[in-house]
């Protein structure tokens, strides 16, 4: 049971307006690196988009963009348009045993992506078993 692991939250970018999608682009998400850095994200790193508008879900990755851009590229960019609202989440395979103590890095963006607020989400100890 010590060395069983379950995929957790680590971090997410709640609520990002979409400012372009780039059809002609390899693939990935362009994000503001200041966004990128408080959201403890990594470049290269796997990433949920959970697009609010359409309730399109997929998976892509990082790079780095242009301050306040959060810009969805490639195949990626099929499931958005510019002005949608995106969560944008990453995981984390966490050992079961640390999983109930596990608080992930949530950051709240503007409606121009500008850095609002950074917690950690808490979870409520009554919903454990």
């Amino acid at each position: 049971m010590n060395d069983i692991k379950i995929e957790m939250m680590y971090s997410k970018i709640h609520r990002a307006t979409v400012t372009d999608a780039d059809l002609t682009y390899e693939g990935s998400v362009s994000i503001d690196k200041a966004l990128i850095k408080k959201a403890k994200l990594h470049v290269n790193q796997k990433v949920d988009i959970l697009n609010c508008n359409n309730g399109a879900r997929f998976s892509t990755y990082v790079i780095e963009g242009k301050k306040q851009q959060i810009c969805l590229n490639g195949a990626a960019a099929r499931h958005v348009q510019k002005g949608d609202v995106v969560i944008i989440v990453a995981y984390a395979s966490i050992p079961l045993a640390k999983a109930h103590s596990h608080e992930p890095t949530v950051v709240f963006v503007d409606s121009k992506n500008n850095f609002a607020e950074k917690r950690k989400e808490k979870r409520d100890k009554k919903s454990m078993y």
